[in-house]
């Protein structure tokens, strides 16, 4: 999903960097998006089943029926820290689409873009590896005895 919005935001600057071949290409692009797209999908593969897992151990230990368990599951994959997480996720993807804007716009291609575009997909990782990071810290404080 984040590859395809990120090359979907992107193609509006790949496409007249061609002209630029020696100083940044097509490919220097779709490698960023790749490696963060990879770098987010292995973020999920390996976070969300662990994380669904430590809810249901939850959910047995306090012996919640499923409708108490989906009201008292809530505040572990949503608070305030989270919407936070979410809300700069959301400034990161904007940032990428501003980007494809930029380089769209410009009757001259901007290679400097490709920095930008790095640092702001990494960005995106960092605040979605956070995102886990915080909210499996929570969760395991609730599975203490």
């Amino acid at each position: 999903m984040w590859r395809s919005i990120a090359i979907i935001l992107l193609m509006a600057c790949l496409c007249p960097i061609a002209a630029y071949a020696e100083t940044c290409t097509k490919e220097n692009f779709e490698a960023v998006v790749d490696d963060a797209a990879a770098a987010l999908n292995e973020l999920n593969a390996k976070h969300k089943p662990e994380f669904q897992a430590q809810l249901r151990r939850l959910k047995d230990m306090h012996g919640w029926d499923h409708d108490t368990f989906m009201k008292n599951a809530i505040p572990f994959v949503r608070d305030e820290q989270i919407v936070r997480y979410d809300q700069e996720t959301a400034d990161h993807l904007a940032r990428l689409s501003s980007l494809g804007e930029e380089g769209s716009s410009s009757a001259v291609p901007n290679c400097s873009l490709l920095v930008e575009v790095r640092e702001t997909m990494d960005s995106l990782v960092a605040a979605q590896s956070a995102k886990w990071a915080y909210m499996f810290e929570k969760i395991e404080r609730a599975l203490e005895p």
